[in-house]
């Protein structure tokens, strides 16, 4: 049962929100001094801050919290292969978090907005991204879940 195709979902889903943890999820620049911000999953700050550049305290621990749980949660869910109710319960909760990753990436990058010129937009990088596509991974695995649990109570109905 490890080596369904849901299990490689689970398994591309842990592997994308560990990575989470090293890639910028998001990041500004203002052209006319230089200066950059970039939001991680442990840090939001200047990339080369100036000697007199006040940083500010915002500790985005809480997407990286998070990232990592949805990672665990991923893994424990893969190795419930007898009991599919409990893997789909366990992809539920899997959905939320990665949610309440996206949700805490949008709201430090908010912060992030209002470290540097307000009028200059910023972008969504690659980790960013990643978590969406977490979320979709997610989905699928959930949906080859509840197939492979239909196909198990029709064969328990021709018995």
């Amino acid at each position: 049962m490890i080596q369904r195709i849901q299990s490689v979902f689970l398994l591309l889903l842990a592997l994308g929100m560990l990575s989470l943890l090293f890639l910028p999820l998001w990041s500004k620049t203002d052209p006319a001094s230089q200066q950059t911000v970039v939001l991680t999953a442990t840090h939001l700050g200047y990339e080369h801050a100036d000697a007199g550049m006040s940083v500010p305290t915002a500790n985005p621990w809480p997407i990286a919290a998070l990232a990592v749980a949805s990672a665990a949660v991923a893994l424990l869910e893969i190795f419930q292969f007898r009991n599919r109710f409990n893997q789909l319960k366990l992809g539920m909760l899997n959905i939320l978090l990665i949610t309440a990753t996206i949700g805490a990436a949008f709201y430090y990058s908010g912060i992030g907005e209002r470290m540097l010129n307000i009028k200059i937009p910023g972008t969504f990088e690659a980790g960013f991204y990643i978590a969406t596509l977490c979320l979709l991974l997610n989905l699928l695995a959930s949906r080859f879940i509840r197939q492979d649990e239909k196909l198990v109570r029709s064969a328990d109905r021709l018995r």
